[in-house]
Formats: structure tokens, C-alpha cells, sequence
């Protein structure tokens, strides 16, 4: 199992923190098994959203990929395809855009 990320554990401990408030302010709990079902709870949804995160974002990667590989629109006969120049030699990379 890949480590959790800065993000999955700040999630994570503000879903516990936010939903653990919530709960014990809502349900008016104060004896101790109440809190304790209270605690669980705010942990278990917790530690859902802290797994969900990363499922999210790589279902957001994967929409554009699966856009971007839609095949090219054919050529009419005897018609040649536009082509993308290939990148000059003497290029430089972070060169000032003015400068050759």
C-alpha cells in the first residue's frame, strides 16, 4: 500500500476534527460511551475521506486521457494531413522569448 500523501492526512484529521464537533454538538453527548461511539464514527468517516482523495484525483487525470486518445479525423483521398514543424535545433529552453 502506497504511503498516504500531505493531502490525505490533512483531509483526513480536518474530516475527524469537523465531524467529530459536529457530531457531539448535534447529538448532545456526554457520557463516555456516547463520546466513544461519537469518536469512532468521526474516525471512520475520517479515514474514508482521507482513501477517497486520491481516488478523485486520479479518476480527473484519467477523463483527459481518455479524450485526448479519440482517433485523428481522416484524410480525404489525395489530401495530405496537416503536420505539426518540428522544433529548431538551436532552440534553448528558458530563453527570453524575444531572443534568438
Amino acid at each position: 500500500m502506497p504511503r498516504p500523501t500531505a493531502a490525505q492526512y490533512a483531509y483526513g484529521s480536518a474530516t475527524v476534527v469537523f465531524s467529530a464537533v459536529a457530531l457531539l454538538l448535534l447529538t448532545g453527548a456526554t457520557g463516555p460511551a456516547a463520546v466513544a461511539v461519537v469518536g469512532t464514527l468521526a474516525l471512520g468517516l475520517g479515514l474514508a475521506v482521507a482513501v477517497a482523495a486520491p481516488a478523485r484525483r486520479a479518476a480527473a487525470r484519467r477523463r483527459p486521457a481518455a479524450e485526448s486518445s479519440a482517433p485523428a479525423p481522416a484524410a480525404r483521398a489525395g489530401e495530405i494531413a496537416p503536420r505539426m514543424p518540428a522544433p529548431r535545433a538551436e532552440a534553448r529552453v528558458g530563453g527570453h522569448s524575444l531572443r534568438r
